[in-house]
């Protein structure tokens, strides 16, 4: 949570979300602000220069809080709301993440790194956001741990995740290089001569 002076801050939240984003990440949202049924794309940096490309959707929107939803294949389920609210005379910004890994893989990457990595994000995301509106500060975080049991049953959800599947793709990018010049190869020895 963050205090920031202006009443202004929500609809510019939501105008220019992904201007707020630590730097390196990226998202493409409709032009026309943050609606209900709409999706975006995102494009995040992650730990080896690896580029994790995802969406989400949006749930809910109104004038002082938008929800989405993570799409399947994602490390983690989630939730996430942003809001603003007037407390003691301050506008108030919050960003509150309800999540749940996929697959017990996905939970030990969040344990290690994913949890606090979306912390220092979303704190990032909250200072550049007052920023625009001349606050300073450092946000509050709390954390709830809702439920700590290992979903061992959803070891299956593996095969939907993007983490994988893109480092998979990264993975095998010197092979695709090595075999789109066989090709080049085998279709300049078939080429004709003038």
């Amino acid at each position: 949570m963050c205090a920031c002076a202006s009443a202004r801050a929500s609809p510019a939240w939501k105008r220019d979300f992904g201007s707020f984003w630590p730097e390196k990440n990226h998202f493409y949202g409709p032009l026309t602000g943050i609606e209900p049924g709409d999706v975006a794309v995102l494009n995040l940096t992650m730990p080896g220069r690896v580029k994790l490309s995802t969406g989400i959707f949006v749930m809910y929107a109104d004038d002082e809080s938008f929800t989405f939803m993570t799409p399947e294949g994602r490390m983690f389920a989630s939730w996430i709301t942003f809001s603003a609210f007037e407390l003691a005379g301050d506008t108030m910004l919050q960003v509150q993440v309800l999540m749940r890994a996929g697959d017990p893989m996905s939970e030990v990457g969040l344990a290690v790194y994913g949890h606090k990595a979306e912390d220092v994000f979303w704190q990032q995301t909250l200072r550049n956001l007052a920023e625009r509106f001349g606050v300073e500060g450092d946000p509050e975080t709390q954390v709830v741990c809702v439920d700590r049991r290992r979903q061992w049953r959803r070891a299956g959800n593996i095969r939907h995740s993007a983490t994988i599947r893109s480092g998979l793709y990264a993975a095998g990018a010197p092979f695709r290089m090595i075999a789109g010049g066989r090709k080049k190869d085998a279709g300049a020895e078939r080429a004709p001569s003038a």
